[in-house]
Parts: structure tokens; sequence; C-alpha cells
């Protein structure tokens, strides 16, 4: 770690005092125009340029002192989960509860009891997904991200639902209100925001609770399909489209394909634009609710159910 940070060029000021570097020089040098500038309180980066992420990232790490990890969207950014919103502000870190560090313009310090060991092989000590999360999630006021997060990293294999739980069981209780009310959704098998917003609308209807998530297969075992929401009682599934899964002709071939294979084994299929669940609430219900009379009448199609794995 200390070699990659002196290859950046980002050093703390004690080190260059240590090194025989005067501190009046250094002051000389971080001036406006200088070759070098400061990052933080402590911390200088050995050229003028502008600071990047990575910069900062660095500098918080040397200012934060051992034991000290990166967490919440940076942490996730270097884990790859990619809808996770590009960080930006003070980068979030967590340190030892027994270290003092004050907040501003650098970094945002979150003190712990709770220290997790960091993830190996990454370029700098990061939080292990589930936490760096469930820190990130606390710090939001948007259920629509916060769901995006956690359905992300779940559907990804980045963690399991199971971390989650345990994470949100462990930390401390501020700021996971929310949090908990959509891992509540996570845990009941929703997977997006359209999903949620889906199981929010079915609340305002007489229709029966479906299942989420099932993996319907044909009568030899072979799977067929996995549907958004499901009816067993009558054979109808509801498909939420999105765009973000339909980016590619090939993409868009694979949906046609599959919901004609659903309506060849007699599944009826409603579908809906996420959008929709929102702006045309009512003939959405509307729809759904003639589709499942519908479905009543029809024999029973030709695909078993089971629920897809966590």
């Amino acid at each position: 770690m200390t070699a990659a940070l002196c290859r950046a060029g980002i050093v703390r000021v004690a080190r260059l005092v240590e090194l025989g570097v005067d501190r009046r020089t250094i002051s000389r040098r971080c001036r406006p125009g200088g070759p070098w500038s400061r990052l933080g309180p402590g911390v200088v980066k050995l050229s003028n340029g502008p600071h990047t992420r990575e910069d900062r990232r660095i500098a918080t790490l040397l200012q934060a002192g051992p034991g000290a990890m990166l967490t919440g969207l940076d942490a996730l950014e270097l884990h790859g989960v990619r809808t996770a919103p590009t960080p930006h502000g003070p980068v979030h870190v967590l340190i030892p509860h027994d270290r003092r560090r004050s907040t501003g313009a650098l970094m945002l310090p979150e003190r712990s009891r709770r220290v997790p060991e960091p993830v190996r092989g990454r370029r700098h000590s990061v939080a292990p997904v589930a936490r760096a999360v469930v820190d990130a999630a606390r710090r939001s006021r948007d259920p629509d991200l916060v769901r995006t997060l956690f359905a992300d990293v779940v559907q990804h294999g980045h963690c399991a639902v199971a971390e989650l739980v345990a994470e949100l069981g462990e930390c401390s209780s501020r700021g996971t209100a929310m949090p908990r009310t959509v891992l509540a959704e996570i845990v009941a098998g929703v997977r997006s925001v359209a999903e949620a917003d889906a199981r929010r609308l079915l609340r305002r209807s007489r229709l029966p609770e479906p299942e989420m998530n099932v993996r319907l297969a044909g009568c030899d075992g072979r799977l067929v399909a996995v549907v958004d929401l499901w009816w067993d009682d009558v054979g109808m599934a509801w498909e939420i489209d999105s765009v973000e899964f339909h980016l590619s002709p090939d993409d868009y071939a694979r949906t046609v394909r599959r919901r004609s294979e659903l309506s060849r084994r007699g599944v009826v299929v409603v579908q809906s634009l996420p959008g929709d669940l929102r702006r045309r609430p009512d003939e959405v219900l509307d729809e759904l609710d003639r589709s499942y009379t519908r479905a009543g009448l029809l024999p029973a199609p030709e695909v078993t159910r089971e629920l897809a794995p966590v």
C-alpha cells in the first residue's frame, strides 16, 4: 500500500518532514501556481494537476490512518457494482471507533466498532460489498436508489440476501428505517424498483398476492422462463418490461421467444411498462383484473413452478 501511494505522488506532510523536507518549503510549493497542491489537512500531491477521485481516495486513506477502508459508493464503484451512482463529494471511509477524525471537504469518516476485514485484491482497502451497500443506503434519502443497489448486488452475485440481513441487524440503527423496508421487499422476492412498484400497486387490487421471480418449467423439467410475478391458481404471469434489458436486438428477440413459448403452453401473460405503474395505475390494475378472470376460465397451462433461488 505504501509503495502504491508513493507511486501516485500523494504523501503525508509528516512523511515529507521525516525525509528532510522543510515545512516552509512544503508550504511554498503548495501555494497557487506552485508545483505541488494540497489535497487535505496534512496531505499533498506532488504535482499541481486537477485532483481526481482516485487522488481523493488515496489522500483519504492516508489521512484516516491504519485500519481505515473505503465504504459506501466509493467502495461499490471499486467492486464493480454498475448501478451505483458515481461518487462525489467527501470520500466515505470507515475508521476504528477509538480514532477521532474531523469531517471536511476531503472525507466522510464513519467511526465503527465493527470495522471488517478489507476485501483483498483491490488497489485500496475496501469494505465488503454487504457493508458498503448498507453504509451507502443508510446515508441515502432515495428509496428507489436503495432498491436498485440492493437488487443489483443480490442479482449479480456480489453478496447474498442473508448477508444484507445480517449487516443491517448488526449496524447502527441510525438511518436504517428505509433500508430495512427495502430489504423486506427483497426478502419477499422483489428484485427491481419496478417490481417494488408492482407490489405496492397490487395492494390496491382485489387480486390474491402473487409470487415473485418464479421459475416455470415444462413437463419434462426443462426451464421455460423466469417470470416477474406469477399467479399459480390461474396460470397467469405479469411481466414488467424495462428498457434496460432490451438494449440489443438479441435481448428483445429472446424476450419475444420466451413469451411466445409461455403463450403456447397456455400461460396468460400480461405485459406492462415500468412507467405505467406510476402514470397509469388504474389502467394497469384493470388489465390485470380482466386477465386474471380470463385466465381462470382457461385450462391449466402446461408448466410447473418452482421458486427461483435467492
